[in-house]
């Protein structure tokens, strides 16, 4: 029922969508008060866990993050955002762009916008990498991220290459 909401509700945006469209089924796992969690890999990091968030603006992850990216250089400075936090707070975000990332062990992204947070906070897959597989599709039954415009698909074996991919 979802899936046919949304994809009735990208007709009626002027978005042409077909079942084709969606060719990279993501599953996620529920954690409890309504959280939904991917497989992903940031190459220069390894494997990770994004929490997925579609009220999210930006990809976000950890200073801690970001420091090895950029001893490897694979980040680059964009801009600073003043960011709203969920509880209301406000606070000036920096944001770079992130070589590359895989979402699940299939959709590969390159030079995605993330939000910068300090310590060791979750990393959240936000619409600055979703917009990059849009047209996507969330749905609960069965818990699954369908994603479209992946740059390139990867094999199984990402999970033991440290690193990158």
């Amino acid at each position: 029922m979802i899936r046919y909401l949304l994809v009735v509700l990208a007709h009626l945006s002027g978005v042409s969508v077909a079942a084709a469209d969606f060719d990279t089924p993501i599953p996620m796992r529920g954690k409890g008060a309504a959280t939904y969690y991917v497989e992903g890999h940031l190459a220069g990091i390894g494997p990770t866990e994004f929490m997925v968030d579609t009220g999210s603006g930006y990809l976000a992850i950890s200073q801690d993050a970001l420091d090895t990216l950029l001893t490897q250089q694979r980040a680059r400075y964009v801009k600073d955002l003043l960011g709203v936090l969920a509880n209301g707070n406000e606070m000036i975000v920096p944001v770079y762009s992130i070589d590359e990332l895989t979402i699940g062990r299939r959709c590969k992204l390159k030079n995605v916008e993330a939000a910068i947070f300090p310590g060791k906070n979750r990393f959240i897959l936000g619409l600055s990498a979703l917009q990059k597989a849009a047209p996507f599709i969330f749905s609960l039954d069965p818990p699954t991220l369908a994603l479209s415009n992946c740059s390139q698909k990867t094999d199984p074996a990402w999970l033991t290459r440290k690193g990158g991919l």
